[in-house]
C-alpha cells in the first residue's frame, strides 16, 4: 500500500502551457507489471468517467485526484511506492518514491513516466473538469532528466565556444524548455524558444 503526503513548495515558476508528450509509450513495464498497468488504466479511467460530473461540482483537489489515481495503479500493478504532493504556484508536483530494493524502477524510465503523467492528467481533467498541468516524478526521474538537460546545454555551449553562432536543442515540452532557459542563464548564455507545436525547441546563443 502506498502512502500519500502533501507539502507546499516555495519555489517560483513562471506560468507555462501544458507539457506535450510526443508519441510517449508505456514501454518501461514488462510481463505481469505491463498487464497490470493496462488493467489499472482501464479500471481507473472507467471509474473517472462514471463520477466526473459530481467531482467537478465539488471542486476536487488536483493533487488528491492524481494521488488516488496513481495509488490505485500501483496497487493493481503490485508496485511499492510512497506518493508526495507538492503545490507550487498552482501547479501540482507528484513524486512517487520507494526505499530499498523496490520494483518501482519498472516505471521510472523517461518514456514510461511521460506516458503515466499524461494518463494522470487525463484522469484529473475527467474528475475535476479542469485542464491539468501536473508534473509527475517516479523514482527520481525528474532529477535524472534535469541532469540530462544540463549535459545537452553544456554540449551546445561547447559548440558555440568552438565557433558556432547558435546551437539548437531537440524539441521539448514547455516545462523542459523552461528548465533549459534557467540552465542556460546560469551558464551566462542566452536562449529563446522557436518553432510551433511539437517542433518548438530552444536555441542557445551568446548573451
Amino acid at each position: 500500500m502506498s502512502d500519500v503526503t502533501e507539502s507546499t513548495g516555495t519555489e517560483e515558476f513562471e506560468t507555462i502551457e501544458a507539457v506535450e508528450v510526443d508519441g510517449a509509450e508505456v514501454s518501461g513495464a514488462s510481463g505481469a507489471s505491463a498487464a497490470g498497468l493496462d488493467s489499472a488504466v482501464a479500471a481507473v479511467d472507467s471509474a473517472d468517467s462514471a463520477d466526473s460530473a459530481d467531482s467537478a461540482a465539488s471542486g476536487v483537489d488536483e493533487g488528491d485526484v492524481a494521488a488516488d489515481y496513481i495509488e490505485e495503479l500501483l496497487d493493481i500493478c503490485d508496485l511499492d511506492g510512497d506518493i508526495d504532493i507538492e503545490v507550487t504556484d498552482g501547479r501540482a508536483y507528484i513524486s512517487v518514491n520507494a526505499s530499498g530494493d523496490s520494483n518501482l524502477r519498472i516505471l521510472s524510465k523517461p518514456d514510461t513516466v511521460s506516458a503515466l503523467q499524461e494518463l494522470t492528467r487525463l484522469a484529473v481533467q475527467t474528475k475535476t473538469g479542469e485542464f491539468s498541468r501536473l508534473i509527475l516524478d517516479v523514482g527520481g526521474s525528474r532529477e535524472q532528466r534535469q541532469r540530462e538537460l544540463e549535459r545537452l546545454v553544456d554540449s551546445a555551449i561547447s559548440d558555440i565556444e568552438g565557433g558556432s553562432v547558435t546551437a539548437a536543442l531537440e524539441p521539448m515540452s514547455s516545462y523542459e524548455r523552461k528548465l533549459v532557459h534557467d540552465i542556460v542563464a546560469a551558464r551566462g548564455f542566452s536562449s529563446e524558444s522557436e518553432g510551433e507545436g511539437r517542433d518548438r525547441h530552444t536555441v542557445i546563443a551568446r548573451a
